[in-house]
């Protein structure tokens, strides 16, 4: 027998074989991209955006003089900044609950298989597909003051015409109606998609004990689809905080800033008055604020059982995301450049 097959160097060479080695994982290359790409425009603007807020900046944007939280100070003593927190808490007060409503109410109502169901459904979502620019011009026709159709059926019915984007106490209600109609389609079809996933052994049992519409609605459709209901919900509360085109499109922020929101404060502070520090204060203050109202939000609105805990606490994840890198991209951008 070959003793030296038992060799020491033969038997430590046989084990290192025997043991899988350990390797570099691969994965890491496949998401280094993203990962890169994320730090890079998402990170480091928000960072940059925080430590923007505590300087005085030049109109190039580097930092000139540290003066702490007196750039937040001096946001919350503006009375121009205040009229614009005002109008943005009334611009999303009168968008999100009405899209929210209206978008359940279609959804409810479209929800069965009724022959020709298809063709409003189509309708409905419609709004999803138009453009801002396109939807401005859309109702900067219909507003006109001299040959909108609006003022037209005004006159028709013996009213006097209606400046509804140069009065001042109509503008807000106008840009208002215009977010509503364009943000329908996006929230129609999720509730739509929520409603429809839904067993119909649940209304079934509804009908046995005889409840009716309203009952179905808020016992079974409404807890059922609540994590959709809170998804659609948060969306649109972030889109209508970040509205910026119809704004600039319509009334550039007029008559008088009363349809100027923090979105647009802030772009003029940044880009017209070359404010950087001021308005980095505005971005950081607008996201603690849209943060607040969607945790406040979400305890009224998420009932859900144990059962989906899995999946909240994924959509939180998701939500977070989500949150920072508007964020970022809104309030952070002018770092970049």
């Amino acid at each position: 027998m070959d003793v030296s097959f038992f060799s020491d160097e033969k038997t430590k060479t046989l084990v290192e074989d025997a043991v899988p080695q350990k390797r570099f994982p691969t994965w890491i290359f496949y998401l280094l991209p993203s990962i890169l790409c994320f730090f890079i425009f998402t990170i480091y603007p928000f960072v940059k955006t925080v430590v923007t807020s505590l300087f005085i900046t030049s109109n190039t944007g580097s930092l000139t003089k540290f003066v702490g939280i007196e750039n937040y100070i001096g946001l919350l003593q503006n009375a121009r900044y205040l009229q614009c927190l005002g109008n943005t808490v009334k611009y999303v007060l009168l968008t999100v609950p009405l899209t929210i409503i209206i978008a359940l109410l279609l959804a409810v109502l479209t929800s069965t298989d009724y022959p020709g169901m298809g063709i409003f459904r189509t309708i409905f979502s419609s709004t999803m597909g138009i453009s801002v620019a396109a939807g401005s011009v859309f109702w900067s026709l219909i507003f006109n003051p001299t040959s909108g159709l609006l003022n037209k059926v005004m006159s028709v019915l013996g009213f006097d015409k209606v400046g509804w984007l140069t009065e001042e106490n109509v503008a807000m209600y106008s840009i208002s109606l215009v977010s509503v109609w364009m943000n329908i389609g996006f929230a129609y079809l999720i509730l739509l998609g929520a409603i429809k996933s839904i067993d119909s052994s649940h209304y079934e049992s509804v009908d046995i004990v005889g409840g009716g519409f309203f009952y179905k609605l808020f016992k079974v459709t409404i807890p059922l689809i609540s994590p959709s209901l809170f998804f659609v919900l948060t969306i649109s509360l972030i889109g209508a905080f970040r509205s910026f085109g119809l704004i600039d499109m319509l009334t550039s922020g007029g008559p008088n800033n009363t349809t100027t929101l923090l979105v647009y404060k802030l772009y003029k502070d940044a880009f017209v008055n070359f404010q950087f520090g001021s308005a980095s204060a505005q971005g950081i203050i607008l996201f603690i604020f849209i943060f607040s109202c969607r945790q406040n939000l979400q305890k009224g609105l998420l009932h859900t059982n144990e059962k989906n805990s899995g999946y909240n606490y994924l959509f939180r994840i998701n939500y977070m995301c989500h949150l920072i890198l508007h964020a970022a991209f809104i309030f952070g951008f002018s770092q970049l450049l």
